[in-house]
Formats: structure tokens, C-alpha cells, sequence
């Protein structure tokens, strides 16, 4: 490994380096410049656009990486490369992003199934909350009480809902406004954010909604009146709710 202040070194860097360069952060191995953030960990240093637009890739777009918010992105970079004014450029390249913008824009649909349900499940539970995340159009279910709390329909959203979605912009419901707002500030109070109430929660509904209950209510009541059997290791049941993952998977896959 090369001097950081070895001639060679200083004409492959852009006037834009020279800060750190003065600083002393730079070496050089073999063909590849290496920064360092701290007196024993260095990165790769990036001259190339287009491996700073792979990086940024490898870091936000991939399986891998999961489109996770700016600040996670800005600490997986860091880990591994290091670029002039690389901050900005990941703050810009998370923001743009099209998946990013429409899953913080976009509400979440949500109501509750009530109609003819037995009470079902280790908790006797007699109907089950419907949310539908507007941006993927992909419903998912939860068996509730008719009056559980909105403190308690927090928590569940939190456990069995946020990790598909994230903190949704806003909750479109035709339910007491009152439930609404108190589930509202819950997920906030969860969530250790201050609620905005600009744009906190809509009491209304539309066709797709509307559309979506009516069918999940006549497919639930359908469940139920089948009689739908199949074995587990206690015998033979037809609960309502263990039969939930299977109506989710029949409702995904019909033709709207």
C-alpha cells in the first residue's frame, strides 16, 4: 500500500478531493484508492459514475437491500465506498425513487368484516379488520373482536402489518371517526412519532374499498357455512380463523 501523499496517488484525484486528500484519508493498493473514515477502517473511494450507480443499487434496488428509508441506505454505503458529496447523492437517489415515493404517498384502505361469523380462534374472536395497502392493491386480515380497542388494533397493525407496509400516509375509513382518530394517534405514539394532523385520516371510502369488503364478506360467510374441514394435530376443525390465510390466498388470486 502507497503513501497517501505519494506523487502517483495525487494525479488520479479530482480537484474535488483534495480536502481529503490533504487530510491524509487517501492510499493507494495496487489500482484501487482506498479512504479512510477512521484510523483503522477504509473504503473503497469511487472515481467511476457508474460504480457510484452500482453501489447505489447494490445499497436501495436489490432483494438484498429491501428499499429501505434514507438514513439505513446512507449507513450500508458508508460500510463500503466512499465518494465527493456521496450524502447528497444518496438522500437524492432514495427520494426519486419511484417504489419510495408511492409507498409514502399512498393510504391504506381499512374495515371490518362482521357479518355472520361465529366466534372463532383461541380468543373467540367474531370478525376480522380488512386493510388494503392502496399502492400493491394486496389486502390483508386479521381477526379481531367487534370492540376491541383502538389501542389494541394498534398493536396488532404494528406486529402483523408494518413490516409489508411502513408507516402509512393515511387511513381511508367509513368507521366512527372517533376509532379512527384514537387508532391513528396509537400507531404514531407506537411509531415514537409526533402526529401530523394534516394529513392524518380520511372518513371516507370509495368503489375499490367498497368493492373489496362486500366480496370479503360474502367469500367469509361462504367459509363459514361450507363447513371447510381439514386435519391438524388435535382432529379435525373448520375455524373461520384458521381458515383466514386461505381466503386472503382465494381473494388474491380471483379476477376484480
Amino acid at each position: 500500500m502507497k503513501d497517501c501523499k505519494d506523487p502517483s496517488l495525487s494525479s488520479k484525484l479530482d480537484e474535488t478531493w483534495k480536502k481529503s486528500y490533504d487530510e491524509g484519508r487517501f492510499h493507494l493498493l495496487d489500482v484501487i484508492i482506498l479512504y479512510h473514515r477512521t484510523k483503522h477502517t477504509c473504503v473503497m473511494a469511487l472515481t467511476d459514475g457508474t460504480l457510484i450507480d452500482t453501489i447505489l443499487h447494490e445499497c436501495y434496488d436489490s432483494v438484498a437491500a429491501g428499499n429501505l428509508p434514507e438514513d439505513r441506505t446512507l449507513e450500508r454505503v458508508k460500510t463500503c465506498s466512499w465518494w465527493p458529496n456521496w450524502k447528497k447523492d444518496v438522500a437524492e437517489y432514495c427520494q426519486t425513487c419511484d417504489r419510495w415515493q408511492k409507498s409514502n404517498r399512498e393510504p391504506v384502505h381499512m374495515d371490518w368484516v362482521t357479518a355472520s361469523l361465529p366466534p372463532g380462534g383461541d380468543r373467540s374472536y367474531n370478525a376480522f379488520l380488512v386493510l388494503v395497502d392502496r399502492y400493491s392493491k394486496a389486502p390483508m386480515f386479521l381477526p379481531f373482536h367487534k370492540d376491541d380497542t383502538a389501542m389494541y388494533t394498534a398493536i396488532m397493525i404494528w406486529n402483523k402489518v408494518f413490516s409489508h407496509t411502513g408507516l402509512f400516509q393515511n387511513i381511508i375509513s367509513d368507521r366512527d371517526p372517533k376509532l379512527t382518530s384514537a387508532l391513528w394517534k396509537n400507531l404514531h405514539n407506537l411509531f415514537g412519532k409526533k402526529l401530523s394532523f394534516s394529513a392524518a385520516y380520511h372518513l371516507q371510502t370509495d368503489g375499490l374499498a367498497e368493492r373489496m369488503i362486500q366480496t370479503l364478506e360474502d367469500m367469509s360467510g361462504r367459509f363459514c357455512a361450507y363447513g371447510l374441514e381439514f386435519q391438524d394435530f388435535d382432529g379435525f376443525t373448520h375455524d373461520w380463523c384458521t381458515l383466514i390465510p386461505a381466503l386472503e390466498l382465494a381473494y388474491k388470486k380471483s379476477i376484480h
